[in-house]
């Protein structure tokens, strides 16, 4: 495939016209319509709907611009840090976080990064949801406990384990008795299996509030409503300060936080930054590590 004509077709899309591309780039019209048509032919597809005064990419061009937009522009970074003899890395950098984490600890990461290193543009989106990072443009990904996937590489960067938290003013329940819970989402009667000091337990939950995020639960736990099982980093303060008492550890696997990108690609200078960054934030990867981040 021609470089040239592939970054012709970029400028074009990424414009939305062929007189906007030349305007904004100072590049001929016609080589740029030249050079678009050349790889049209090379590929045997139409990548542009051409109307009088509309311009729009067909399917194919829509998938070759997505998939190569971002790939030509760490062309580009690579060639200016070598040209430039460093390696600072600059740029727009996307990830993609989950919720909890989102909101307990990474605005005071992402500033962090910012300051240190002011010509990345890191751009930071909050959700749970598995996503397509080449088809929706992230450089980095942060999942809990990701299930193998072969086109990504990564290593877990945090861990954490569950806890069953009260107040201490709710007393716990005694054997075949249900304690008042409180859920993420909606939730029957259940049962929480926890380690203490005393030996493995079994504790009954009649979920008295579903609350639609964990630091919700969290606060409600405070008031005293009911129990919670919650993530030990987010209630690291309150069990130091004693307005929580632990309950037992969840029976189960622990929590790893993980941090995701495409194998298939090199690794830009600005991705790299943002490992070392986590790497120094959480040297041990430990949930008192975490919960420093998290405020009360």
């Amino acid at each position: 495939m021609d470089l040239l004509a592939l970054a012709d077709f970029n400028l074009v899309a990424r414009h939305g016209g062929f007189g906007k591309a030349a305007r904004a780039t100072g590049r001929p019209k016609a080589t740029l319509s030249r050079r678009v048509g050349e790889l049209e032919s090379s590929l045997d597809l139409r990548l542009f709907e051409r109307g009088a005064r509309t311009l729009k990419l067909t399917e194919e061009g829509r998938a070759l611009f997505e998939r190569t937009g971002r790939l030509l522009a760490e062309l580009d970074e690579t060639a200016a840090a070598i040209a430039s003899g460093g390696h600072t890395p600059r740029g727009k950098l996307r990830i993609s976080a989950p919720v909890l984490f989102s909101q307990s600890a990474m605005g005071k990461i992402a500033a962090a990064f910012a300051l240190m290193y002011p010509e990345v543009r890191l751009e930071v989106t909050t959700e749970d949801r598995p996503v397509d990072m080449i088809e929706e443009g992230y450089d980095l990904v942060i999942r809990v406990n990701p299930d193998p996937d072969e086109s990504l590489i990564g290593r877990a960067f945090l861990r954490d384990r569950l806890v069953v938290v009260a107040s201490p003013d709710l007393p716990r329940p005694t054997k075949d008795v249900a304690a008042p819970g409180v859920v993420r989402g909606a939730g029957e009667r259940q049962t929480w299996r926890v380690r203490a000091p005393t030996g493995a337990a079994t504790i009954l939950i009649e979920p008295v509030l579903g609350l639609a995020s964990l630091i919700m639960v969290r606060d409600a736990a405070r008031i005293g409503v009911g129990a919670a099982r919650l993530p030990i980093s987010l209630v690291a303060h309150d069990l130091a300060e004693g307005t929580l008492v632990n309950w037992g550890d969840i029976d189960g696997p622990e929590i790893a936080l993980w941090t995701l990108y495409p194998s298939r690609r090199l690794l830009s200078a600005r991705v790299s930054a943002f490992l070392d960054f986590l790497k120094q934030a959480f040297p041990n990867g430990t949930p008192d590590e975490l919960a420093a981040y998290i405020g009360r």
